[in-house]
């Protein structure tokens, strides 16, 4: 990787992957004691979706990825870096990163993955953002990737009801012009790092069959005392970034927000009085996505016309950790190069194997809901492609919503 002269760093490419299976809230009804009245007033949830056997966070991730990377009208090896925030890995190692790298056709770039849980992708594009910055990457793609429905106990209705899988990217390039990201803020706050929780697993207690046993392999989380701390957080946050890009709140035309629960996204609205309207949210579509939810949310706001040059963006996160970040940035790309990546999809990637024998990752407690839509729709649910994608020609059109 050689260094470069310093320079100004704009975002020039995105792209996002959600795979095919739905799963609605009528299909929780069915596993657990809620229903979608309760989901909807207290989440904003009406679906998720859910990896099939054949993808991982890895494929999700190249996807993405290779999406991002077309719209910025660039080839693979153009990029220098690859940074793939998730806390749902392929495997402790390698890297995901690796695999995207190996999956997405790059020959040249370094590969890392970040681990700041829903606050991923903020965190790498920090870190991006440093290396285009100072001159040691002209091209870095960043990715928030995840797979939490294998991290979900499906007989814990305080948890299975909010998480969904999916990826979502961005490519940072070096420009002398003027724009692009003007302030960031990362933050962490360790007094709140059991909140949000997955015990098992690590090397304070890793895999044992009583950890299996007793469910230390599935998220944990502190409901109440989150919601607190993530309102309090993500707003003092977004403020501290809009402080370093040395602009007012007032000038920012949307505000694009970790999708962690419509309760959180309209206080962090309320407590920063700030228009909704102004907000983009489509969580009622996606679940909590993790690091996964900014670039996804980013990719549909364009996709749907609520971006054009010059308009000033906010991403804002936060995470276990407790982990936040905000990005302030000045949108330059034009929005219709979305359109580029129109015929991009997971045909187009293939993640190496291991060489221990495959196995079937998909949720046991899912498997009803999948051979359901192989039986109504007569095909392999597996293999269908409904996502975040462009339209082939023409400016971006919204993304489909799920009926």
């Amino acid at each position: 990787m050689k260094s470069r002269p310093t320079s100004g760093v704009h975002l020039t490419g995105w792209g996002a992957y959600a795979p095919s299976q739905v799963l609605t809230n009528a299909d929780l009804e069915r596993m657990v004691d809620t229903n979608d009245e309760w989901i909807v007033s207290r989440t904003g949830i009406r679906e998720r979706r859910i990896a099939g056997p054949g993808e991982t966070t890895a494929s999700m991730a190249a996807v993405a990825g290779l999406r991002a990377i077309a719209t910025a009208g660039l080839g693979p090896d153009d990029i220098d870096l690859i940074i793939v925030g998730t806390l749902t890995p392929d495997y402790q190692m390698p890297s995901t990163a690796a695999l995207v790298k190996d999956a997405i056709g790059n020959k040249r770039a370094a590969a890392m993955d970040v681990a700041a849980a829903c606050s991923g992708f903020v965190y790498g594009y920090a870190t991006a953002q440093a290396y285009v910055a100072s001159g040691m990457a002209r091209h870095v793609l960043v990715i928030g990737a995840e797979t939490l429905s294998r991290y979900t106990d499906f007989s814990d209705r305080t948890t299975c009801i909010l998480f969904g899988d999916g990826a979502g990217a961005v490519v940072l390039s070096a420009s002398d012009e003027p724009g692009g990201t003007l302030g960031i803020e990362i933050r962490t706050e360790p007094s709140g790092a059991y909140f949000i929780w997955l015990p098992g697993g690590g090397s304070s207690r890793p895999p044992t069959a009583s950890t299996i046993a007793a469910g230390e392999h599935f998220m944990k989380m502190k409901g109440a005392e989150t919601f607190k701390m993530a309102v309090r957080t993500l707003g003092s946050t977004a403020l501290a970034s809009l402080s370093r890009a040395g602009i007012e709140l007032a000038d920012v035309d949307l505000v694009v927000p970790h999708q962690a629960n419509i309760r959180i996204i309209e206080a962090l609205a309320r407590s920063l009085d700030f228009p909704m309207a102004r907000v983009f949210v489509n969580v009622e579509c996606y679940g909590n996505t993790s690091a996964a939810s900014v670039p996804m949310a980013l990719s549909e706001a364009v996709a749907a016309g609520r971006v054009k040059k010059g308009d000033r963006l906010l991403f804002v996160a936060f995470g276990s950790g407790l982990t936040s970040g905000a990005i302030t940035l000045e949108w330059t790309a034009d929005p219709a190069a979305f359109s580029r990546a129109a015929d991009i999809g997971p045909e187009d990637v293939t993640v190496m194997p291991g060489y221990l024998g495959p196995v079937n990752p998909f949720p046991p407690a899912l498997e009803w809901l999948r051979r359901d839509a192989a039986a109504s729709s007569g095909r392999n649910p597996d293999l269908d492609v409904r996502d975040i994608k462009p339209a082939a020609k023409g400016p971006p059109a919204a993304a489909s919503r799920p009926g």
